[in-house]
């Protein structure tokens, strides 16, 4: 990560950017990164995943999740997500663009959309979300809060998991991997040159 990089997301560079999409993997989900302004400052907006959650308990995520019948596009299944496990409403939203699909361990493919959505309180689905978290831009482009590992996966190879540890709350795993792409196309983040420690744990 540069020193230099801006402490604002240049949402400009998302709606240009042609996301490359994952069609091979048994599931689609799709998650919003939603981008608040609070008194001239950027935040995005994460949940804490319910402990009693059989996948990735505890973990910060994205408002999303996977897809239904009912869902005409995934874009539909990330905004009903939003409603259901937040309570944010489709007319609050407004979809910036969309960053590449991810893979992850349980076998679904991921869309991100990045979206702006109004500074009000959200109410937390508690069978999903245990707590909802406003983490600050600057604080996720601060260097020092910022760091990664290189584990050996078993079925991907060498992999980087990437840390980002801002305000008593760490993101990483997929929603890591997903802030990482939203911080190269819209700010000065640079993240492989910097590997702290190698692992041969699985992730």
């Amino acid at each position: 990560m540069t020193e230099e990089c801006e402490r604002r997301l240049d949402l400009t560079a998302i709606a240009g950017h042609e996301p490359a999409e994952i069609r091979d993997q048994p599931s689609d989900a799709a998650v919003l990164a939603p981008v608040v302004e609070r008194g001239g400052e950027q935040y995005l907006l994460f949940t804490k995943r319910a402990d009693h959650l059989g996948e990735h308990p505890g973990q910060m995520s994205f408002p999303g999740g996977g897809a239904e019948p009912g869902d005409r596009t995934i874009l539909d299944t990330a905004l009903r997500e939003g409603f259901e496990e937040i309570g944010l409403l489709r007319e609050e939203v407004e979809v910036i663009g969309r960053l590449d699909d991810i893979r992850t361990v349980t076998e679904y493919a991921v869309s991100p959309f990045v979206v702006t959505v109004p500074d009000r309180a959200y109410e937390p689905d508690h069978r999903e979300v245990a707590e909802i978290a406003l983490l600050p831009v600057a604080g996720l482009l601060d260097p020092a809060n910022y760091e990664s590992e290189r584990r050996d996966h078993p079925h991907y190879g060498e992999i980087t998991i990437h840390y980002f540890r801002v305000d008593g709350y760490t993101v990483w795993g997929a929603t890591g991997r997903i802030l990482v792409q939203l911080l190269e196309l819209t700010s000065g983040f640079e993240p492989a040159d910097r590997v702290d420690r190698s692992s041969d744990g699985a992730v």
